[in-house]
C-alpha cells in the first residue's frame, strides 16, 4: 500500500536510529513512525513506556499501516489519539494558516520549520482525512463561506482567504459548495456535508454530518472509502468540506461512551439516503438490539425478500454509517462472521464490545 496516507518504507529513518529513538522514549519522533508489537498485536508511539523486547517488533510508517496490519491501539500511550490537541508542531502550522490566511507554504517553507512535508501531508492525511495542503485551502474556503454569510463583502472575503483574484476566488468556491459567493445572500444558505476525522480504539474514523443528521462514519482506511464520498455528494446534491458541526461534537461524544461500554443506544440524529430498498434494509438494521445478532436469512425476511440474501449482503455493504446503522451485528446463517467493510477483526471487536460492555484486553 503506498499511496499519499502512508510514508514510503524507504522514506523512515534507518531501523538502528528507530530503534533508538524507541528505547530513549523520543517524543520528537511520534509520529514519524509507529512501533508494532508482533506478540501482543498492540501499536505504540515512539515515546511509549512499554519496552518491549526490539527482537519482536516491527516499524511502521502510519496508523494506517498498522490497522491494516490487524495491530491495535496501545492503552497506554494512546497513539491514534493526541490528547484532545494535535501535537505542537502541528498546532504551529495551523496558527500560521489561521494569522496568515494569505501565506502559502511550500515544501521548502516546512522544510526551513523543520517539518519535511511527507510528515505533514501524512499526519493531515490520517487526522483530517485531506493533505495540508487541500486542508489549507479548505480552512481558507470555509473562512469566506462564514464571512459571507455574516455580512462581509465578496471581495473581502477572497482577499482574507488569501485569493490573489476574485476569478480565483469565484472559481474555487463554487467547485466547493456548488454555488457562487454571490449567491449566498441572495438565496437560501447552500447546504454541506462536513467532515472530520475522529479517533476510535479501532482506528480512525471519518464522519461527515449534515444539517438534517451524521450522513458518514466510515472507517478512514475502507477502500470504498472514496466511492462512497462520491456516492454521497451526488445522493445530496452538495458540495464536502472538512471543518467542524455540532452533530460531529455530539457523534464524538457519544462514540467515547460507546466504545468505553456506557451506551447502548445512540441518540445522534442521522440521515441515510439510498435506493428505497437500501433504505428499509438501513431501518431493518437499527432495530437490531445490542448485544444481539441476526442471519442474512432472517433479514431478509424481515424486509420481505425470503430470497434475497444477495441483495440484503449488498445493500449491507452499501451502508455509509458504521456502527450507527449496525451493519456488523449481521452474520452468517452457521454464526460466522462474513463481510465487514471495515474488516472482520473489526466486526469481532465491536460484537465482543456490545456482548461484554469492554474491548479485549480492556480492564
Amino acid at each position: 500500500m503506498n499511496d499519499d496516507a502512508t510514508l514510503p518504507l524507504s522514506l523512515l529513518p534507518q531501523r538502528a536510529e528507530m530503534e533508538r529513538a524507541f528505547a530513549l522514549r523520543r517524543t520528537d519522533y511520534d509520529g514519524i513512525f509507529f512501533v508494532a508489537v508482533r506478540t501482543t498485536g498492540i501499536f505504540c508511539r515512539p515515546s511509549c513506556p512499554s519496552q518491549p523486547n526490539p527482537d519482536n517488533v516491527e516499524f511502521l510508517p502510519s496508523i494506517r499501516e498498522c490497522l491494516f496490519s490487524g495491530y491495535r491501539p496501545c492503552k497506554r500511550c494512546r497513539p491514534t489519539e493526541v490528547d484532545g490537541s494535535p501535537p505542537d508542531w502541528v498546532a504551529g502550522l495551523m496558527k500560521l494558516v489561521s494569522d496568515s490566511p494569505d501565506a502559502r507554504l511550500k515544501a521548502e517553507d516546512l522544510r526551513k520549520l523543520g517539518i519535511t512535508p511527507e510528515r505533514a501531508r501524512r499526519w493531515f492525511r490520517e487526522h483530517h482525512g485531506m493533505t495540508f495542503t487541500a486542508w489549507c485551502r479548505a480552512h481558507r474556503l470555509a473562512g469566506a463561506f462564514n464571512r459571507i454569510r455574516t455580512g462581509s463583502g465578496l471581495d473581502e472575503a477572497g482577499l482574507d482567504a488569501g485569493f490573489e483574484s476574485q476569478s480565483g476566488f469565484r472559481d474555487a468556491f463554487t467547485r466547493a459548495f456548488g454555488t457562487a459567493p454571490g449567491k449566498i445572500r441572495q438565496e437560501a444558505p447552500p447546504q454541506r456535508i462536513v467532515v472530520a476525522m475522529l479517533e476510535s480504539p479501532v482506528g480512525p474514523l471519518l464522519a461527515g454530518a449534515h444539517d438534517d443528521g451524521v450522513c458518514l462514519l466510515e472507517f478512514s482506511d475502507r477502500r470504498m472509502l472514496e466511492h462512497n464520498l462520491g456516492v454521497l455528494r451526488q445522493r445530496f446534491d452538495c458540495a464536502i468540506v472538512a471543518g467542524s458541526h455540532p452533530l460531529l461534537e455530539r457523534l464524538n461524544s457519544e462514540l467515547t461512551s460507546y466504545f468505553a461500554g456506557g451506551i447502548r443506544q445512540f441518540t445522534v440524529p442521522i440521515v441515510a439516503r439510498g435506493t428505497p430498498f437500501q433504505e428499509e434494509v438501513w431501518t431493518e438494521l437499527q432495530r437490531i438490539p445490542h448485544g444481539t445478532t441476526i442471519s442474512y436469512e432472517e433479514l431478509a425476511g424481515r424486509v420481505n425478500r425470503p430470497t434475497g440474501q444477495r441483495a440484503v449482503a449488498r445493500a449491507n455493504g452499501d451502508n455509509r454509517i458504521s456502527i450507527l446503522i449496525p451493519c456488523h451485528r449481521v452474520i452468517g446463517k452457521d454464526g460466522e462472521l462474513t463481510g465487514y467493510g471495515g474488516g472482520l477483526w473489526r466486526k469481532r471487536l465491536l460484537l465482543h464490545l456490545e456482548r461484554t460492555g469492554r474491548l479485549p484486553g480492556d480492564g
